[in-house]
């Protein structure tokens, strides 16, 4: 976390600069009245001047830190060789350059200019002070203090790199859940098509297969045509009512319009479905093979869709208007075969059209398998393989298959 302190030396770094050029002039003119013993400062001016010059140049610490270092350098230098104690007073310049030009550069130039510094001022002090008389003061001091600034310096990068991590770690999650977002908004609003597609296309295709008997049937049975009629609307009904369920579900939690959604429909609703297909004109057998078992929701879902469009196709383009239901359980897992034994040509739609997508699409998202294509004997054949439950998918998966699947040849 920043302190105020940082906080406002980011808003305001060039009033942050100019105070601290001021204080450390300010000790520049005290460091110069400390002299090395033995010598006698008769002018004060030179020793100012230098410390003026240092100041400023520490305002482009920011922008030129490699030029600040070399100035500032060279002025304490002079300092030095004029015979002044190179205390912290007069090293205040060159200790915030040696600062900024190690939280700025590279680890490489901060070591470049900061050791050849140090030098510079260690061999200065050693020549200006005559052997003997603190010779090691004037000599080690120097080195301890103004690696102070490179070390802290130092530190600042780390920190300052280690800070914006965080954010870039921060920046990168938020894009993530972001996409993650996108990725189910694009998912739910598949479902929905998907389910949309299933309910429109059989609704419309058993109601127009309806209206068309009852027109042909009107003239010479009417009472059949009457009958008929009394059962488009009930299958007008029920479209309407499966839309209101589907288009529900994209009502806020709360609403107060928003009413009780009925259950998804699944396999219970199978002879419904196939009332309703045989009132089209659609006549449809249905075997049960082994004892059925309990699915799950999503894929009790799948199956009543997958069979609901099968149906459909059948009703619109199967000749001797017969199909066949075949509902198998086998181990872990369903197998449903939809057949019609009509001769009518498929339309041939690119991709298999929109319905067999949609079937395929529903298989495989609770991990089975389906194919759709015509018969070897006429006909046309939809079949699919799903897990009983979702935990059961590799186990599904793995079992071998004890019947073929036909062919996905043509497309319906």
């Amino acid at each position: 976390m920043t302190t105020s302190l940082e906080r406002y030396t980011e808003r305001h770094p060039r009033a942050v600069d100019v105070a601290l050029v001021l204080a450390m002039f300010a000790c520049s003119n005290f460091g110069a009245l400390i002299s090395a013993p033995g010598t006698v400062q008769q002018y004060q001016w030179p020793i100012r001047l230098l410390a003026a010059v240092s100041c400023v140049a520490v305002l482009k610490c920011r922008t030129h830190p490699r030029a600040v270092v070399a100035v500032t350098a060279t002025c304490t230098v002079m300092m030095a060789a004029l015979g002044y104690l190179l205390s912290p007073l007069l090293l205040a310049p060159v200790m915030a350059a040696l600062f900024w030009l190690a939280s700025i550069t590279d680890s490489k130039t901060t070591r470049t200019y900061g050791y050849t510094t140090i030098a510079a001022m260690v061999i200065t002090a050693v020549i200006a002070v005559p052997t003997g008389e603190l010779f090691v003061p004037r000599t080690l001091g120097p080195v301890l203090w103004l690696m102070l600034p490179l070390v802290g310096g130092s530190k600042t990068k780390l920190r300052r790199a280690y800070l914006e991590s965080l954010h870039a770690r921060a920046a990168h999650a938020e894009r993530t859940r972001e996409e993650e977002a996108r990725l189910r908004v694009a998912e739910e609003r598949m479902r929905i098509a998907r389910e949309l597609h299933d309910v429109v296309a059989h609704h419309m295709a058993v109601a127009n297969a309806q209206a068309g008997t009852a027109a042909y049937l009107a003239p010479t049975q009417p009472e059949q045509a009457q009958k008929i009629l009394a059962q488009l609307a009930g299958t007008t009904s029920s479209a309407l009512l499966e839309l209101r369920a589907t288009v529900g579900v994209l009502r806020q939690a709360g609403d107060p319009d928003s009413e009780s959604l009925e259950p998804a429909p699944g396999l219970h609703r199978l002879p419904e479905l196939i009332s309703t297909c045989e009132s089209a004109g659609l006549d449809v057998t249905v075997t049960t093979e082994g004892e059925p078992q309990t699915l799950s929701p999503g894929v009790d879902l799948t199956a009543y869709r997958i069979i609901q469009e099968a149906l459909t196709n059948a009703t619109k383009h199967a000749s001797d208007h017969a199909a066949h239901v075949r509902l198998a359980y086998s181990g872990s897992r369903l197998l449903i075969t939809v057949t019609n034994d009509g001769t009518a040509t498929t339309p041939t739609v690119p991709g298999g059209g929109y319905g067999l997508m949609g079937m395929r699409e529903r298989a495989h998202s609770v991990g089975g398998d389906l194919h759709a294509g015509p018969r070897p004997d006429g006909g046309f054949e939809v079949t699919t393989a799903l897990p009983l439950h979702p935990h059961a998918l590799e186990e599904a998966l793995e079992e071998p298959r004890k019947e073929p699947l036909a062919e996905d040849e043509a497309t319906r």
